[in-house]
């Protein structure tokens, strides 16, 4: 018994010296750095060695609340500083964080709830209303209160504060696996229910390195973190990696455009992720060649696809930054390839080569590669992916069918290995028995003068099954109308190609992320052709 036991006690030292955890990132980071400053929040500044200690206490006063190794645990809220200490706590007590999209319906939220079978939930007072009325049909051992310095909590509502004050801001003593799940990351549902992808300390941090290499991110980095933390692009594409090197990270709680500009003003930022729609947002904003930009050095879109205009006048209103393109999908924790600043324009509109730890080619519907310049599904095979769909094994054989992730996305490979991507398969129209990507149609409208946002739709139609159709946001001051829109196109597309529909709008329908919700449109449009 003692020879088995000593054998087993070896090999659990040998594994907690190995292991390598999200929350193993942030404790070598502290050691490196621990005056340097990790976080600014509004007035609060801290440090990596007080990031580490709060982190800390947070941990175990969790523990000591009840929350422990394998519960499920949302977390509802706007960018805070307190919903990266939970990022970490939850990570080091071995608890699975599921974040979730802020702009979620009673009923969207409380699927999640339900089907994730959560055991705590977190949020912020002005999400505190809607998430009790998620809870209606689960009860959950434990609400708690995020965002306040002080004790304050609505009626059955725990602070945090109150939580992990007076706990000791030594490291837990928890087990935990690289392997183990740390999150669950609901995709958008924009067919269906939405499925939680199961992500790995072990999955995250190869796609952490694959960032830092591909990004050419560095410790003496200033970023931004504007875009939504519940969601993948912004929490591990940026925030994770950033904490990894021992980087400087400004949390906005919204990324309006005034907000952005001036703190890259104020904080001397360095780095910058925006989706395109972010990025076309900021600039036609009046504050974009009043505020001092020079600091900015590295910039990256991602998310949806970036219009070649729009990539154009980038390059030339900040022609001291350097620009990258990162693809990807929450499957994959979420970068897959990446497109350098050297290639912008030599392969403008790529998303660029597989990063460090993937491998991608292009398949047929019978899963068969494709010869190159060929049109297909995107598939990966890298160790960033996802352990599978929550709770649903027929949906992760299909996207893991013959051995590779099957992305959903179609693209061709070049010659060189460069990816472009065509269109999402949901976003191809089929039009009198003929594909038409939306994403061709919408870089030609992109190059008329007038047109500042464009989203190219399909709508039902008695003759061409599906109809063409461009929703325009018009620039300020500029009036277009719909045979001019029309006329352009067709001087540049096929016949085919050319909406049959044109609409004006103020606004598109956004998710947080800044991609555009189509299927929103799709649902509001689509009574057009009849009218």
């Amino acid at each position: 018994m003692t020879s088995q036991f000593n054998v087993e006690r070896l090999i659990d030292h040998v594994q907690s010296v190995r292991r390598n955890t999200l929350g193993d990132l942030l404790l070598r980071t502290s050691e490196r750095f621990p005056k340097k400053h990790a976080l600014v929040f509004n007035n609060q500044r801290l440090t990596y060695e007080e990031l580490d200690a709060l982190v800390n206490r947070t941990a175990n006063g969790l523990l000591s609340n009840g929350i422990k190794k394998g519960d499920f645990v949302t977390v509802m809220s706007r960018n805070s500083l307190d919903f990266v200490v939970l990022n970490f706590a939850l990570a080091r007590i071995g608890s699975v964080m599921v974040p979730i999209n802020y702009m979620l319906t009673e009923d969207e939220i409380s699927y999640i709830i339900e089907h994730a079978q959560i055991h705590a939930v977190f949020a912020s007072m002005e999400f505190t209303a809607i998430m009790d009325k998620s809870l209606n049909h689960h009860k959950v051992a434990q609400k708690v209160f995020i965002g306040q310095l002080d004790d304050y909590a609505p009626d059955q509502w725990v602070s945090i504060h109150s939580i992990r004050k007076e706990h000791s801001s030594s490291l837990p003593d928890i087990e935990v696996e690289d392997d183990d799940v740390v999150h669950v990351l609901y995709t958008s549902g924009t067919e269906s229910r939405p499925k939680g992808v199961m992500l790995s300390h072990k999955s995250l941090i190869s796609e952490y390195v694959s960032c830092i290499i591909d990004g050419k991110m560095s410790a003496d980095d200033v970023v931004i973190h504007a875009l939504p933390l519940y969601h993948s692009a912004q929490l591990h594409v940026f925030l994770g990696p950033s904490v990894y090197l021992g980087s400087t990270g400004i949390i906005l709680e919204v990324p309006t455009p005034e907000a952005i500009l001036r703190t890259i003003e104020e904080e001397r930022a360095t780095l910058l992720f925006c989706p395109p729609t972010v990025w076309i947002a900021l600039l036609r904003h009046a504050d974009f060649d009043k505020r001092d930009l020079s600091t900015l050095k590295k910039c990256y879109y991602g998310a949806a696809i970036m219009p070649m205009e729009i990539l154009k006048e980038l390059k030339e209103r900040l022609p001291g930054a350097s620009l990258w393109n990162f693809y990807g999908q929450t499957e994959v924790a979420p970068l897959a390839t990446a497109l350098q600043p050297e290639d912008q324009l030599r392969k403008l509109g790529s998303a660029g080569l597989p990063s460090l730890n993937v491998q991608t080619r292009i398949v047929n519907d019978q899963d068969e590669e494709v010869p190159r310049g060929e049109l297909g599904e995107i598939v990966h095979r890298t160790p960033h992916a996802m352990k599978g769909y929550l709770h649903d094994a027929e949906k992760t054989a299909e996207a893991f069918r013959g051995g590779w992730f099957h992305s959903g996305d179609l693209g061709v490979m070049d010659e060189e290995g460069y990816l472009t991507i065509v269109d999402r398969k949901k976003d191809m129209i089929n039009t009198g028995g003929v594909n038409v990507s939306s994403r061709e149609v919408e870089e030609v409208i992109y190059q008329m003068e007038g047109v500042s946002e464009v989203a190219v739709i399909s709508i039902p139609d008695p003759y061409w099954i599906e109809a063409v159709t461009a929703i325009i946001i018009p620039k300020p001051g500029m009036v277009l109308e719909e045979k001019e829109v029309i006329e352009f196109c067709k001087k540049r597309l096929s016949s085919f190609k050319t909406p049959k529909f044109v609409e004006f709008t103020n606004e598109l329908p956004k998710n947080p992320s800044g991609k555009v919700l189509k299927r929103t449109l799709r649902a509001e449009y689509s009574d057009r052709s009849s009218t």
